[in-house]
């Protein structure tokens, strides 16, 4: 027979679980990335633009795009993500936030 014991929970919010676990900042780091390059080949495919035509927008090469744009590479420089936001006639916006 299984003990009734009441088990001592993981994490009271989502937050405080990653937390725990000590994976909290690269989640974050790749939901955000995953974000950016999601919106990137959104309008970039709306606006007609092919992957060449955005990588000369830029001025770089085809294959750096591709880093941009994978949702998982997140060593991608501020400047490299408002070059690419031009490209597709938008503009880069960063802010800071209260910490959870």
């Amino acid at each position: 027979m299984k003990s009734k014991r009441a088990k001592k929970p993981i994490g009271e919010t989502f937050e405080s679980l990653m937390q725990d676990l000590g994976i909290r900042d690269e989640v974050y780091e790749t939901a955000t990335k995953r974000v950016l390059a999601w919106q990137l080949e959104q309008v970039r495919k709306a606006n007609g633009l092919t992957k060449r035509a955005m990588a000369e927008a830029m001025h770089t090469s085809r294959s750096h795009l591709d880093r941009v744009l994978d949702p998982d590479n997140v060593e991608v420089s501020l400047a490299t993500l408002e070059r690419a936001a031009r490209a597709v006639g938008k503009r880069l916006k960063v802010e800071l936030v209260d910490a959870a």
